[in-house]
């Protein structure tokens, strides 16, 4: 057999970034949890004043310092012997409020892990697993890292691409947020919108109590949490029913799209925010499509199989998420926006 060197080192220059992510990725966490990339981007410290700063210990800073500016996640001053992070760094990386939470994305990573013997079960089996059989880190990181991607995008963005909406919202609408998990979103446009009624729906018990927690803390009397199935609500005239990122999740998608389409109002809106992925697999096969065929198949497959679903996996792309919300009786139905991550889509009656 005939060896290409150069195709070889090209693969293995790849595999050895791939491996040092991977290694990296729990002092991510570290990172996060220990205060570092926050104390980093206060000011330039050395490993002597970041572990100052953190009341930890030196040598593990001097040594994760090391691992981070080998990556490229921190900046290294060899004249002064300092690290520190760039503006671009520290809004992805020490701004859990800002358009970008990479840390949060790690807790989702770690969860796969609490999971994998179980993961390896699925894969042999056909089984699926249940979204509260996860860790709770991957709640919490769910929860962080889309919520990123909401504050930058959903009150600009995608509510004002849907035709008339905003106004309703403003003069006093009702809006159900469906598969709400923590209520990230459903906190959001109810401060946004304090004329609007707003209920978020989860069937996962413990997190709507964050939810409620989170909305008690924040002040808001416009928004209510319940548990409940994503096609057995009760409640029905909403001017706005969305889905964020949990349609493809789910053991009945096209149920849960009946339930959405009987419980608006005539002129409703149905939002639809999914990961953002092509019709085929050949567009998806790119830095954005990897990160969510593995989350797909280790968290958002084993999820709808669990429930003898059809596992539409996180790359469903828009002709299938079509098909569902037709076969539902929408009517209508299109892409509304878009960002490098998510498809917005609307259908309506």
């Amino acid at each position: 057999m005939s060896i290409d060197e150069a195709r070889l080192n090209e693969f293995l220059g790849r595999a050895v970034g791939d491996l040092g992510a991977a290694i990296s990725s729990t002092l991510m966490l570290v990172g996060d949890q220990l205060g570092y990339y926050r104390a980093l981007a206060d000011e330039p410290l050395d490993s002597h004043g970041l572990a100052a700063r953190t009341d930890t210990h030196e040598r593990y800073a001097r040594e994760w310092l090391g691992n981070q500016a080998a990556g490229g996640y921190v900046q290294y001053d060899a004249t002064s012997g300092q690290y520190s992070l760039s503006e671009e760094q520290a809004l992805c990386l020490a701004d859990p409020g800002g358009p970008v939470d990479l840390p949060g994305a790690y807790s989702i990573v770690e969860a796969t892990f609490h999971a994998l013997e179980r993961t390896k079960v699925n894969f042999r089996t056909g089984n699926g697993m249940e979204w509260g059989d996860h860790h709770a880190c991957l709640f919490h990181g769910t929860e962080r890292f889309f919520r990123a991607g909401y504050n930058a995008h959903l009150l600009v963005d995608w509510l004002p691409a849907l035709d008339g909406l905003v106004d309703k919202l403003r003069s006093g609408g009702k809006v159900a947020d469906v598969g709400c998990g923590h209520g990230a979103s459903t906190t959001l446009m109810a401060q946004a919108f304090p004329n609007s009624e707003f209920v978020g729906y989860d069937y996962h018990g413990p997190s709507i109590d964050t939810a409620r927690q989170r909305a008690a803390n924040a002040g808001i009397e416009n928004a209510r949490f319940e548990v409940a199935d994503a096609t057995g609500y009760p409640d029905q005239e909403f001017d706005l029913i969305a889905f964020f990122d949990c349609l493809h999740d789910m053991g009945d998608p096209v149920g849960a799209a009946r339930q959405a389409r009987q419980a608006l109002k005539p002129e409703g809106h149905c939002m639809l925010v999914e990961p953002f992925a092509g019709d085929s697999v050949a567009d998806n096969l790119n830095p954005v499509g990897r990160v969510y065929y593995g989350a797909s198949s280790q968290i958002c497959v084993p999820v709808s199989l669990a429930r003898n679903g059809p596992a539409l996996g996180a790359q469903a792309g828009e002709a299938r998420l079509s098909a569902v919300m037709t076969e539902a009786g929408f009517g209508r139905f299109r892409r509304a926006a878009q960002t490098p991550f998510n498809l917005v889509l609307e259908a309506r009656p």
